[in-house]
């Protein structure tokens, strides 16, 4: 049986339950099965030995999600090439896509999680009541640990991008 945590995120205006457990600094990043804009499953294993950010939204249509992932793909030059950014949500690769050539995303990796919300079952950001995404930010180091853990207490409130981001840059 999954861990539920009830009332820990405020999705338009209501409490909702999150499924799967609340992760913390120093835990080993949980493995996961997302797909990528051209149907592709991808895993942690895929950026192993790379520092990882992996932003987490609800969905990229709308304003918070969209600001989000505009922030980290701006960041993304300034980080060198030892740092992925992963953004994921539960919308469809091909709405992904689309956003991404709309937004002109091009230095973040966009991934769904609405084949088996492997993701968010694995680091507690499924929300029960909507099947989509909490937001949060992790930051997983190069031997996949968890160097770096937000998790955003409501949907229209943004991560703090400078924590995560420092996280990112100390972390080998």
């Amino acid at each position: 049986m999954a861990v539920e945590r009830a009332g820990a995120f405020l999705f338009a205006g209501k409490a909702c339950t999150l499924v799967g457990p609340e992760l913390k600094v120093g835990d080993v990043a949980p493995d996961f099965e997302l797909v990528a804009n051209d149907l592709s499953t991808v895993t942690l294993a895929d950026s192993k030995g790379k520092v990882r950010i992996i932003s987490v939204v609800p969905s990229l249509d709308t304003g918070v999600c969209d600001a989000q992932t505009r922030r980290f793909n701006e960041e993304a030059s300034k980080l060198g090439d030892n740092v992925v950014i992963l953004t994921v949500s539960a919308d469809l690769p091909f709405a992904q896509k689309r956003w991404c050539g709309a937004a002109g995303v091009d230095r973040v990796q966009t991934l769904s999680d609405h084949r088996s919300m492997s993701f968010g079952d694995a680091y507690g950001t499924h929300i029960r009541e909507v099947r989509l995404e909490s937001r949060a930010v992790f930051v997983v180091d190069s031997s996949d640990k968890l160097v770096h853990v937000e998790y955003v207490p409501e949907a229209g409130k943004h991560p703090d991008y400078e924590a995560a981001l420092n996280a990112a840059k100390q972390a080998k």
